[in-house]
């Protein structure tokens, strides 16, 4: 396609929304591909290479200013040839590139990503991220940035040619040797639980200074910190304090969306009052278990009431209606960062009834000053006075409903409703765990039908397939999509047993022992081994805002090799800790993910398989599942139930319901009275 002839250049064909967004530039873009290399190679021009997402604002603003520009695509255009690329298709180059920038720059890197490639080899010389059109802040224009760059280019090719290996050597060089020789203690456990105490905000929850994320992975190691050590004498009640208040800081705060549910990407103060207004289906998929666990272990109804928002958002805004779920929606509508959100006291004043605006107005902060750009985002203030707590409750309940609909007339956020096979594992399994813990069937069920229609467009001939846009999956699966799909399974199987899903589970753990093993150094990289060359192979141990495939992996394999007796699956297991044992002595706080599996690796997670008919083994259950147990998994086997593999099959029903009691490789005899196996059962595996 011509830009020339068409007005749109190259992007319009593709299934990313986010790269569809730039096909009217002005911008020659190439999506990544032979194409733009060749391309590269042989005008022997730069590649400029950009790297986005749908839903991010700062990739928004340089859009508008830059790359709608004529002025300034003509020189990108002239001097180079521009890829696009959405940082959610490719993660592998994103995770790439993102690493190279901050190896050239020895700053932090995010979004936009920019940066300069070798024509030859793809190989990085020159970056950053944002640039503005015109010089300010500190920031060249960006036109002066790409003379300058190209000039450089084009009289000392040569002498780029030296840095840019090394940063591909150094990229290729960061996966450390196995710890082969250590022993795998609890050590890192220890200092992640001081780190994160250290960082802890006693005001305001989360850990260390604005901006402040939401970082699940750590909510959960501190909650089962306290778990593990709750029948010791000296209880670890401060890791449960931090992980509540925090969970209800953020709950209250304006990261929560108090009318619609879910939450945003991050909050930029402290108080996590005012977000960056993207809301992405990871962090809401990630944050839903979390609340629905906490309810469990708590008993507090507050978490019960956001993860149930959470999911409603969840289920309403973002479930596709074929099937699946959407990326995300956007930071901005009508060309500004947070304008469907919110509110002037008029607007609110003039929705809502005197009585309602009376209780409204305190509670959610608009009797304040403005905390945003002269208007009000809602945040949740203390509880008011007490009166008729039910009555107030529904008062405040009809002026959201009101409130709610009147935001629904305006102009919405733009969705990217791709669909990621990963971020829809991440939902499967965070909606399967409200189910169990919350007793919400309809999760299960929404849970279930993803699942099903993932496996149907996702899943073909033995591989996984990333993304799919508009009908037409493609792309090859990274290891996240493998194993937190391979999670998802096992936690939706802890609801409602189907045999044929735990086969789906061994099936693409086979793919990930054959196609994605480092033989090497243990683990897992983060492509397959039919994957597209690039500079190097990326292997992803510490946690972003998504934990580690590594992390996930050795997870999934302890639980499987368990529960399966499956030898390979636990040695795997093993092996990826060791690979990343190093990384979790010198950062522990970074590799939160990994140490929950190095606690199950420490510790062998409680596996109770029920046998017998549905409805007694659907009683047996709830009674298990009342409590909060992370290191226990409960699967109800019914004796109609076929196609089982040997481990579960050697566990045969009878006349009345069994339970299997398993901790590790250790199994005691079935046990057929409840009470007993109430008694069998170690509260407290460590003890």
């Amino acid at each position: 396609m011509s830009l020339a002839n068409s007005g749109r250049n190259r992007l319009a064909a593709e299934s990313s929304p986010y790269l569809r967004q730039h096909a009217g530039n002005p911008v020659d873009w190439y999506p990544w591909g032979p194409e733009a290399l060749q391309r590269a190679r042989t005008e022997g021009k730069p590649i400029l290479l950009s790297v986005g997402y749908a839903a991010c604002h700062w990739c928004h603003v340089m859009a508008h200013e830059s790359f709608e520009d004529p002025a300034t695509a003509a020189v990108m255009n002239e001097l180079f040839v521009n890829i696009k690329v959405d940082r959610e298709e490719r993660p592998d180059l994103d995770r790439l590139y993102q690493l190279a920038q901050q190896m050239l720059t020895g700053r932090s890197g995010g979004w936009p990503l920019t940066l300069f490639l070798m024509h030859q080899d793809q190989r990085p010389f020159f970056g950053g991220t944002y640039f503005p059109v015109a010089a300010r802040h500190g920031l060249p224009a960006f036109a002066d940035v790409l003379r300058q760059v190209s000039a450089y280019y084009q009289a000392h090719e040569d002498e780029l040619r030296r840095p840019a290996a090394q940063v591909a050597a150094a990229l290729a060089d960061l996966n450390p040797p196995a710890a082969s020789d250590a022993v795998l203690d609890d050590g890192p456990l220890r200092a992640c639980r001081a780190a994160l105490e250290r960082s802890f905000d006693r005001n305001w929850g989360g850990f260390g200074a604005a901006p402040k994320f939401p970082h699940p992975a750590s909510l959960t190691l501190l909650m089962r910190a306290w778990h593990a050590s709750a029948t010791s004498a000296v209880p670890d009640l401060q890791a449960l304090y931090m992980a509540t208040l925090t969970l209800t800081r953020m709950a209250d705060g304006g990261i929560h969306d108090q009318l619609g549910g879910g939450f945003c990407r991050y909050a930029v103060d402290e108080a996590w009052q005012i977000p960056h207004f993207e809301k992405m289906l990871y962090d809401n998929a990630q944050l839903l278990p979390v609340y629905a666990e906490a309810h469990l272990a708590t008993g507090e109804p507050r978490f019960a009431e956001v993860a149930l928002d959470t999911a409603a958002w969840m289920l309403s805004e973002m479930r596709a209606p074929e099937g699946g779920f959407y990326s995300s929606l956007d930071a901005d509508s009508e060309g500004h960062e947070g304008k469907y959100y919110v509110w002037t006291r008029e607007e609110v004043r003039g929705a809502l009834t005197q009585q309602e605006y009376a209780l409204f107005a305190p509670r959610f902060g608009l009797d304040r000053a403005p905390n945003f750009e002269g208007q009000w985002h809602l945040v949740r203030q203390a509880e008011q006075p007490a009166g008729d707590d039910a009555a107030d409750a529904a008062v405040l309940a009809s002026a959201r409903q009101k409130l709610l609909a009147l935001r629904a007339r305006r102009v919405r956020p733009g969705c990217d409703d791709k669909r990621l096979t990963s971020w829809n594992a991440l939902a499967i399994r965070g909606l399967a765990i409200s189910a169990r813990c919350l007793g919400r069937t309809e999760h299960a069920q929404a849970a279930t039908a993803a699942l099903r229609w993932l496996r149907a467009h996702h899943w073909r001939d033995g591989r996984l397939l990333a993304t799919s846009n508009g009908g037409s999956a493609r792309l090859n699966a990274y290891l996240d999509d493998y194993v937190f799909l391979v999670d998802a399974l096992l936690e939706l199987c802890a609801v409602r047993f189907d045999a044929d899903e735990l086969h789906f589970a061994v099936q693409l753990l086979e793919v990930v022992l054959e196609r994605f093993a480092d033989a090497a150094h243990g683990g897992f990289f983060f492509t397959s081994v039919d994957h597209e060359s690039l500079i190097a192979r990326p292997k992803s141990l510490g946690d972003d805002a998504l934990p580690s495939g590594n992390a996930v992996a050795a997870g999934v394999l302890l639980r499987m090799g368990y529960l399966l007796g499956e030898e390979r699956y636990l040695q795997a297991a093993e092996s990826t800790l060791r690979a990343c044992w190093l990384a979790l002595e010198k950062y522990p706080e970074a590799h939160a993910a990994s140490l929950i599996a190095l606690e199950e690796f420490l510790q062998p997670p409680e596996i109770v398989i029920l046998r017998g008919a549905l409805p007694d083994l659907e009683s047996w259950q709830r009674q298990l599942n009342a409590v909060w147990t992370p290191r226990r998994l409960v699967l109800a086997v019914p004796a109609t139930a076929t196609g089982l593999p040997p481990a579960l099959a050697g566990k045969p029903a009878g006349a009345t319901p069994l339970a299997y009691l398993c901790r590790g490789s250790v199994c005691l005899p079935p046990i057929s009275d409840p009470a007993e196996l109430i008694r069998a059962l170690d509260p407290d595996p460590a003890h």
